[in-house]
């Protein structure tokens, strides 16, 4: 289920809303006691890799699961990230956030709540 979405630019690069995205999770709830605040690792693809960004993760008590660049592939980070990629299939599976119709960014962003919120009611519903 998505936590968090954030509405960028399409000329924004993914590194840039790395740390507003994980400063952005609310706490998780569900054990008895105080929630944790941040995730214990945060997963990534090659578009992720910096050093300065890993060094800001590690500041924040969070483990970089981040594939390097110019390495060859097989990080084994496509055995868990799957979730993230079927996620995003899910969200373009409305055509409206597929491809960006409207200029007005508070609209698009508004179809996107929209769409996280359809994921999360049909995955609560798989539940109950």
């Amino acid at each position: 289920m998505p936590i968090v979405a954030q509405l960028t630019a399409a000329n924004c690069p993914d590194i840039n809303m790395l740390l507003p995205l994980v400063d952005a999770i609310p706490p998780l709830r569900g054990r008895v006691g105080r929630p944790p605040r941040r995730p214990r690792c945060v997963q990534g693809d090659r578009g992720y890799d910096s050093t300065r960004h890993r060094a800001a993760l590690v500041a924040r008590g969070i483990a970089p699961v981040l594939a390097r660049r110019y390495t060859p592939h097989g990080s084994g980070l496509g055995r868990t990230r799957w979730v993230v990629e079927r996620t995003l299939a899910w969200l373009h599976r409305y055509r409206r956030l597929a491809v960006r119709y409207e200029r007005l960014d508070y609209v698009h962003e508004a179809f996107l709540t929209l769409g996280c919120i359809v994921i999360c009611w049909n995955h609560l519903k798989a539940v109950l």
